[in-house]
Formats: structure tokens, C-alpha cells, sequence
């Protein structure tokens, strides 16, 4: 007497089924919806007593035999006390770890994908030109599945009592960008840069060694030596420090301009509101000093690569935070003054060597107004008070050096 087979499904039953499900038996069904058939694994998790159901393949690639055997390892697997589901998913991983990405190729991912949805638009260049500078050259290389607390130390620990601020930041984005490896099982186990319960017991709490990070400025008196010295230059990052220089402008704002925000014939620029810290649209009065900048790199326009002002050397990418930095450092003679700074020695020659009303020289800088009274009584931008103010600071930076 022969053994009747477990099995109910005949190859011919397969293919003629249009909608709904059927058993084949050992947990393995057919089911047909909306015009897709799939063979499926029905069990009982060993680990949570829950029912779930696991994709094996479609029925139209894979045969009824072949849908058998994946069900019979399916079956393996919960005889041992494995959810055969929750098997597979750490296979897929480790098959992900094992191509070997890097720290720094799973960072760029990571900015690519989220800067689209944050707010501040120069976030991008900011975490590339902060990682670029004390990430990447330490752990770049390192494939991100073995990036480990010590990796992570050897980033943070030079600069964590000296700026302390910024290596907050920078333990903050790695812990991102490593959430983000382990999501896509790119690497396993606890995140080395995560700061409760980890990095506190090693590090010293940022607010127990943060000194306030002032943004170096050029003093006021020698903003002219280090002009002339950047108009020596013919590179672009030297002009475009000196056209923020000429605009009070912040460094992402100029590197991030482009030609149809400027108007050479009005002698104005209009940065949208996208672009700026408060989110509000900024006209900027244009010296001749600024014009003159932009005639020097107007031969550079190229709308096929964005229309960038001020390009970098990639087609269609605009200039790093550190050739701008790089640019005022060789002109200035030290690394101890930032590109942000002059805004500083502007907002220090307004109140010193003018008589300007402050409103003027806060609504040049951009800043945001926190009287709500002034606010109010202050609808318009001041442009023409403003402009006047920019044409006696351009006279100021181009005069001769003050002692």
C-alpha cells in the first residue's frame, strides 16, 4: 500500500487558480491577488507565539517544487527554534555588511538622502565640510560595520575641550549616520557614538568644558590689509571672501548665490527666503566694490552647471566653507580669524565708527528682530539707509590700513 503524500497542489491546480488561496500542505499556500500570484509560509513564531506569514517567491519564477523545498527549510528552522523569517532578514544583513561600505560612503548616503527635507538648505555643505575636516580623514576609510568607540574617540577626543561645541555636533551626526548604517544592515550592535549611557561615561559633559566658540574676526582697523591681499588673488574663493566681506553676507549665502538672485543694472541681490537663517527673503544692497567682484567672475556663468557665482571646481557644485576659509587664512597671515568673523568686524566697525543706528546695522547682518514692539514698528528693510551704510563700509575695507 502506497504513502500518501502530504502534498494537495498539482502543478496544473497552480496555474489555474485566479483569486483567493490555497493549501498545499507543511504550511506552504498559493495566493492569488489582484492579478499576482505568490507562494506563502504560514507558522506560529516560536519566539512570540504570534502567527505570521513569510513571503517564499512568486509563483510565476518559482515552481511548485521549488516552493516545497523553501517551505521544508522553513519547517527546518522552527523545529530548532529559529523563526524562519526573522533567519532570513539576518542573512540579508550580513549579505549587506559583507559588501564593505565605509564610514565615509555611508555618511555622503546619508547626507544625499535626508538634506532634501531639512529645512536650512547649507545643512549639506556644513556636515560634508565638518566631517570632511575631523571625521573622514581619522575613519573615513573604515568599513562602517568595525566602527567602534575607539573609532569614534579618535574623532572626538582632539577637539573636545578645545571646541567643544563643534564636537558635539560632530559625535551627534556620526550617531546619525550610524543608525542610519544599522537600519540598512549595514552593520550590528549598540552605536559606539550614541552619548547616554556610552560616550557620557568617557567624555566630560560639554557643558562642563564648553568655552563659547566667538567666531574670530579680522580687526576692524586691519580689514583693509587683508582685502587687498585677497584681491592679489585671482582664485575664486579669494573674491568670493571679499564679496562677503563687501555684503556682510554669511559664507553659505555667497556660496551658495547664483546670477538670476542678482540684479547688476539695480545693484542689488535678493536671497530667498530658502536660503536664509530666518527664513525670510533678504535684499542686499550691491557697493561698487561688490560689482565689480561679480564682473571679475561673470566670465565664469555657466547655467549648465547651476548658475553659480562663485563655482567650485566640480561642475555644478558651489565653493567649500573651507576654500573660503583657506582663502582668508593665507590672505590674513593666521588660521585665527573665520569668514563668519567678518560679520563681526562689520557689526564692530557700525557701532565704532559710525553713527548708524543699530536697527540698520542688524537688518544689513540679517538678524532676526526679537523686540516684538520694534518688529512691529519696523515693517520695511531700511534698503537705502542700509545702502548708504554699505557704500561708507566699502570706503572703509578699500581705504589704507588703519594703525
Amino acid at each position: 500500500m502506497s504513502r500518501r503524500s502530504p502534498h494537495q497542489l498539482t502543478v496544473r491546480q497552480v496555474a489555474a487558480l485566479k483569486e483567493g488561496a490555497q493549501a498545499d500542505g507543511g504550511n506552504l499556500w498559493v495566493v492569488a491577488k489582484g492579478g499576482s500570484k505568490v507562494w506563502t509560509f504560514r507558522y506560529t513564531s516560536p519566539k512570540t507565539g504570534k502567527r505570521r506569514e513569510m513571503g517564499l517567491g512568486s509563483a510565476v519564477n518559482v515552481s511548485l517544487v521549488e516552493a516545497r523545498k523553501r517551505a521544508a527549510d522553513c519547517r527546518h528552522a522552527l523545529l530548532v527554534g529559529v523563526d524562519p523569517l526573522e533567519q532570513r532578514r539576518a542573512e540579508e544583513a550580513a549579505a549587506k555588511r559583507e559588501q564593505g561600505l565605509t564610514f565615509q560612503q555611508v555618511a555622503e548616503r546619508y547626507i544625499t538622502e535626508q538634506s532634501p527635507g531639512w529645512r536650512d538648505m547649507r545643512a549639506a555643505a556644513t556636515w560634508t565640510a565638518s566631517l570632511e575636516l575631523n571625521a573622514f580623514p581619522v575613519c573615513g576609510a573604515t568599513p562602517v560595520e568595525a566602527m567602534g568607540t575607539d573609532a569614534v574617540l579618535e574623532v572626538l577626543r582632539p577637539i573636545w575641550a578645545t571646541k567643544t561645541e563643534t564636537a558635539s555636533r560632530i559625535r551627534g551626526r556620526i550617531e546619525r549616520i550610524l543608525d542610519y548604517a544599522r537600519t540598512h544592515g549595514w552593520r550590528s550592535g549598540e552605536n559606539p557614538a550614541r552619548w547616554k549611557g556610552h560616550l557620557a561615561a568617557i567624555l566630560p559633559k560639554p557643558t562642563a568644558v564648553a568655552k563659547i566658540e566667538h567666531h574670530a574676526a579680522v580687526d576692524r582697523k586691519g580689514i583693509s590689509r587683508v582685502m587687498a591681499a585677497l584681491a592679489m588673488s585671482s582664485g575664486v574663493a579669494a573674491k568670493a571672501v571679499r564679496f562677503a566681506c563687501l555684503t556682510a553676507a554669511r559664507s553659505g549665502e555667497v556660496r551658495a548665490a547664483v546670477w538670476s538672485e542678482i540684479d547688476l543694472t539695480e545693484g542689488t541681490w535678493a536671497v530667498p527666503a530658502h536660503k536664509m537663517k530666518a527664513g525670510k527673503e533678504h535684499r542686499v544692497p550691491l557697493t561698487n566694490g561688490a560689482l565689480a567682484i561679480l564682473r571679475e567672475v561673470e566670465p565664469l556663468r555657466d547655467p549648465r552647471a547651476g548658475d553659480l557665482v562663485f563655482p567650485g571646481q566640480k561642475r555644478g557644485k558651489p565653493l567649500s566653507d573651507v576654500a573660503l576659509s583657506k582663502a582668508l587664512h593665507l590672505a590674513a597671515g593666521t588660521k585665527d580669524v573665520t569668514v563668519h568673523g567678518l560679520r563681526s568686524t562689520f557689526r564692530d566697525w557700525a557701532a565704532e565708527e559710525t553713527d548708524y543706528p543699530r536697527e540698520v546695522a542688524e537688518m544689513a547682518l540679517a538678524h532676526a528682530i526679537g523686540d516684538k514692539v520694534e518688529a512691529a514698528y519696523r515693517r520695511g528693510d531700511l534698503f537705502e539707509k542700509r545702502r548708504q551704510m554699505m557704500d561708507d563700509w566699502a570706503r572703509w575695507v578699500a581705504s589704507s590700513t588703519r594703525n
